[in-house]
């Protein structure tokens, strides 16, 4: 069986806006001070989804967080199992010392992604405080990494994969397993 006819949902584009919403509100509601928050999207769709949270965060207090990319891509343990792709660049906008970073993720799995991840933002600098905001964890964690924020828990085979699409890349919107 081909991965486009075994593709399902998980979430609708109407859950996923009411999930980006809710987490958002948890956001608002567990970081003190939003002007020390930075957003910082791990690629590929971290990136997207830190757009649509910033542009959420903007809409319900006024208040424009700033926001950045990181590449883990060479602070990976395991490149020779996940292969490579094109490297974006890191943008981080502000000097992190004492700030509040809110790692974003699509999909957190073995946890080897968060880990790189979280080595290439000390080479920044020393944060306040790292959080994980995923929109799904998948379970099977190899490391022991938790997401402070999580849209949804989705229990899956090691052989599946869970996928969010959003319409600004994708030209479709929802959370799907394939």
């Amino acid at each position: 069986m081909s991965k486009k006819t075994s593709k399902k949902v998980i979430l609708t584009e109407l859950e996923l806006k009411n999930t980006i919403s809710r987490l958002t509100s948890e956001i608002i509601e567990k970081v003190n001070k939003l002007d020390n928050l930075v957003l910082v999207g791990i690629p590929t769709r971290g990136i997207e989804l830190t757009k649509v949270l910033e542009k959420e965060l903007f809409s319900k207090t006024g208040l424009k967080v700033r926001k950045g990319t990181i590449d883990p891509t060479f602070y990976r343990d395991d490149q020779n199992r996940v292969g490579t792709r094109l490297i974006k660049a890191t943008d981080i906008p502000t000097p992190i010392e004492k700030q509040e970073i809110l790692l974003i993720d699509d999909v957190i799995y073995t946890g080897r992604t968060i880990r790189a991840a979280i080595d290439a933002l000390y080479s920044w600098g020393r944060p306040q405080r790292v959080m994980l905001l995923v929109m799904v964890d998948r379970g099977h964690r190899e490391l022991p990494i938790q997401p402070d924020f999580c849209g949804k828990i989705v229990s899956t085979s090691k052989i599946e994969s869970i996928s969010l699409r959003l319409n600004n890349v994708d030209n479709e919107e929802g959370v799907f397993l394939e």
